[in-house]
């Protein structure tokens, strides 16, 4: 609604202090609205990605969590015989 209204008014300044919001985030909304039309303002807070952004942002958290796996495969283990091999055992 605020878009729609927004695009009746000359003043956006104005309308943004009727609003109380800033008028970047106004300009924004506009901005969003016209260039994704129906798709635009999906809800909580979760951006509509295209196709080609939806699977890079999928092949990035993948890529994370791969690395954070081998980050925890090249750490020593208790139980390997690199991290027991120094283990003195007084008798």
């Amino acid at each position: 609604m605020s878009v729609e209204l927004s695009n009746t008014r000359t003043d956006l300044i104005a309308l943004a202090k009727e609003l109380d919001i800033n008028v970047t985030l106004l300009y924004r909304w506009r901005k969003e609205f016209s260039s994704k039309q129906g798709s635009s303002f999906p809800g909580n807070g979760k951006v509509i990605l295209s196709a080609a952004e939806q699977e890079l942002a999928d092949l990035k958290k993948e890529l994370r969590e791969t690395q954070m796996e081998w980050d925890i495969l090249k750490r020593p283990s208790a139980f390997s015989p690199r991290a027991t091999t120094n283990i003195q055992v007084h008798k």
